[in-house]
């Protein structure tokens, strides 16, 4: 896949899960190759530990305080392989693996998509994606983004991000309201991934199309009755609405790599109950039965 292609299908995800512009994809990339040579030199702390490469504030991913969903699956994958968790804190934005990955300062990155190009990723444990949600005491029957009621209820989106794409698509644009990302030049501190689903809940905007981890979190937390419906990938094979979700570690550590699955598969249902703790729609692998409603 070059790097055009890449750098188009990761801008479809959340930029909390990874370095996802284009530039950033160019800026990583640069040092993967020579991290395959770097790689042989062992770091005295890797017989102990796990050493883990973590965002500090990014819930409900991960923060400082081990709050969230990596930090918790972190934790289950340590133990399973007699190890203590360390973490090295850096922004899951630009230059995340160039300047903390391949700088030998940690050694694995929890919740990056599967074909993150600049890591050697793991298989996936779990799959998730975009969701439609909507208040359940509003009596809307929404299921999928060609519903004619759309055209006239208010919407709320993150920009550039697929289900934007597919409203913009749809000929769908004057009742949309926009949320930054927070790689985007506009982006406010207020404008934190939770404040569309809070919009939502408090009944400023009619629809929400949001990451679904964002969405069953935020809602759980507050005990919100939202319907929740996960989007389904577009027939035409355009830019897909749900992702499988893996480990990264640097290019060349196949042992590390290796290691990972195997705790994966030995873990996957505490890893399964974890992410079902905290909301996150699940959605089938790409080749399994036509997916439907999820619910946190």
């Amino acid at each position: 896949m070059n790097q055009q292609a890449l750098a188009t299908r990761l801008a479809a995800v959340p930029v909390f899960l990874c370095a996802l512009s284009s530039a950033t994809l160019a800026d990583d990339a640069k040092d993967a190759k020579p991290a395959k040579v770097a790689i042989q030199a062992k770091d005295a702390a890797d017989d102990k530990q796990l050493r883990v490469c973590g965002d500090p504030s990014n819930l409900p991913f991960s923060n400082e305080k081990l709050e969230g969903i990596e930090n918790k699956i972190a934790t289950v994958i340590a133990k399973d392989l007699g190890l203590a968790v360390s973490y090295t804190w850096w922004p899951h934005q630009r230059g995340v693996v160039k300047r903390v990955l391949n700088t030998r300062r940690c050694d694995v990155m929890l919740g990056i998509p599967k074909g993150y190009d600049p890591v050697l990723w793991t298989k996936p444990y779990y799959r998730t994606g975009y969701v439609m949600a909507y208040r359940k005491d509003h009596g809307l029957k929404l299921r999928t983004l060609d519903d004619p009621a759309l055209k006239t209820l208010k919407i709320g989106v993150q920009v550039n991000t697929p289900p934007h794409d597919a409203l913009g698509q749809r000929g769908i644009a004057d009742n949309v309201v926009g949320y930054q990302l927070m790689f985007d030049s506009n982006y406010h501190a207020e404008d934190y991934p939770g404040k569309l689903v809070e919009d939502l809940i408090a009944g400023t905007i009619d629809v929400g199309l949001v990451w679904g981890p964002i969405a069953g979190y935020f809602a759980k937390k507050q005990g919100a009755p939202l319907e929740i419906v996960a989007l389904e990938d577009r027939p035409d094979g355009g830019t897909p609405f749900a992702f499988d979700i893996s480990m990264g570690v640097r290019k060349g550590n196949t042992e590390l790599k290796a290691k990972l699955e195997e705790a994966l598969a030995r873990r996957h249902s505490e890893i399964v109950h974890i992410l079902e703790d905290f909301g996150v729609p699940l959605v089938p692998a790409a080749d399994d039965k036509p997916r439907g409603k999820a619910t946190p």
